[in-house]
């Protein structure tokens, strides 16, 4: 059983971290469902994450996921909200009955430093150092708050950039000044850094207001 990890986010929040090492068949028997797509990997990827969100929660309904007016996966009447990722072999899921959820994997990007004045801005590049493993963590970190904002319409350097990032073990925790929203918002970050990958996920967000 390839469970990397699981873990509690806050009060409420189950979240985990799955390596892919099972054949398609086993997803397709634990969900009882099928995938349409095309390519082999992304069909396994796309059943595996269904598995995690069952694995998390037993009477997760799967068969009631949609995509909202923004591609966001919802359930009726949100009675879980939750947010999934994926980088080959890994899965990340993460569930929570109140509050929006947001997690990104990536596996190591040797080369993202070549691209990251996409994400970052010249004031964030520094505080990365031009390190790829910090940047990859830097793209996660940005990508689950994207996941737990859910919502089209976001730039990663104008809205979301980095308050504050604590480079030191256990949880490269980040502060994100999200300001794509009527009231902009602290979000906080942790992440995950693993010898394949970093993982990031939104433990909580508060309104942020300056008087």
């Amino acid at each position: 059983m390839p469970l990397y990890k699981e873990w509690e986010i806050g009060n409420h929040g189950l979240a985990a971290i799955w390596k892919v090492e099972e054949p398609e068949s086993f997803f397709t028997e634990q969900t009882g469902m099928q995938s349409d797509m095309k390519n082999e990997r992304r069909r396994i990827e796309h059943l595996a994450g269904r598995f995690l969100l069952r694995h998390l929660e037993k009477d997760f309904p799967l068969h009631q996921i949609t995509k909202d007016q923004h591609d966001k996966p919802r359930i009726d009447n949100d009675a879980f909200l939750f947010s999934i990722s994926h980088s080959w072999p890994y899965i990340a899921a993460v569930i929570d009955p109140y509050d929006e959820a947001g997690i990104d994997i990536q596996t190591w990007h040797p080369r993202i430093g070549q691209i990251q004045h996409k994400f970052l801005s010249a004031e964030e590049q520094e505080i990365f150092r031009n390190d790829d493993k910090l940047i990859t963590l830097a793209w996660s970190a940005k990508e689950a708050v994207y996941k737990w904002n859910g919502r089209r319409g976001v730039d990663f350097i104008e809205h979301i950039p980095v308050e504050f990032f604590n480079n030191r073990p256990p949880n490269y925790n980040m502060t994100i000044y999200f300001k794509a929203s009527s009231i902009p918002k602290m979000v906080y970050v942790e992440n995950i850094i693993d010898i394949d990958f970093t993982c990031s996920y939104v433990t909580h967000a508060q309104d942020w207001a300056i008087y």
